[in-house]
């Protein structure tokens, strides 16, 4: 049974973000979306939710104040862009705190926190998607993640390099196309380059080989090499272990 799941924000490019996330994952569902407290007090009690994804700065009632009000209140994700009140979240029992920008990354790992919580290991499904998507063309494009060769910044754009030589043009930066992405499949190993690791066919300590393309290694990535060898075997000369 997926995780139902509300949204509560006003900010609405902020709930754009969650819902991108949220339709990644086939174990959440999403039942609705609330740009205020009062919104959210209502859809409570005509829905059941297991899961709130929680602003805590909005106008009227604060978020932590709605978790106050609810006397058998769902599991919480508070999703703000202020520290200060980290202490009071977990005080009010709250699974994870999120601050904004959201990564895909650190999504994952609250997420994780909620199902483990209904369904301890090892029953928790894997939650690596299989897709992301990217806005392009006046519209949201899937790429399958098995598809991907790898990503290369361009200025203000990313190109998506694919099989059978497809690509996709995408104004975004190569920083946030990294924060989507799961880091057991993918790795950064230039300030321009992002490789899916599955695809790497072999690599020195200045590049790696994707079939007939060459990536450079940038000076400050060198730690790829830990991702690509885990037990330090056969490295390239010059790579020392560490």
């Amino acid at each position: 049974m997926a995780c139902r799941c509300i949204i509560v924000d006003d900010e609405p490019p902020a709930i754009k973000v969650l819902e991108k996330y949220i339709e990644m994952l086939p174990q959440l569902e999403i039942c609705g979306t609330c740009k205020n407290a009062f919104e959210a007090l209502s859809l409570l009690t005509k829905e059941r939710v297991d899961l709130i994804f929680l602003d805590i700065h909005m106008p009227k009632l604060i978020g932590t104040e709605l978790l106050r009000t609810l006397p058998h209140p769902p599991k919480v994700i508070f999703t703000t862009a202020h520290k200060t009140f980290a202490v009071e979240a977990f005080e009010l029992d709250a699974v994870d705190y999120l601050l904004k920008p959201i990564s895909f990354e650190r999504f994952l790992k609250a997420v994780n926190k909620v199902l483990q919580i209904n369904h301890p290991l090892p029953e928790t499904p894997s939650l690596t998607p299989s897709f992301v998507y990217f806005r392009a063309d006046r519209k949201m494009i899937k790429v399958l993640l098995d598809e991907i060769l790898y990503i290369e910044s361009l200025r203000d754009y990313v190109v998506i390099h694919m099989k059978e030589a497809r690509e996709l043009r995408v104004k975004i930066t190569l920083n946030h196309v990294e924060g989507m992405l799961p880091d057991d499949q993918f790795l950064r190993i230039h300030r321009s380059f992002i490789a899916s690791i599955n695809k790497i066919t072999a690599f020195t300590k200045t590049d790696v080989e994707i079939g007939s393309t060459e990536l450079p290694i940038g000076k400050s990535f060198t730690s790829v090499f830990i991702k690509l060898t885990p037990n330090n075997e056969n490295l390239p000369d010059g790579v020392a272990e560490r």
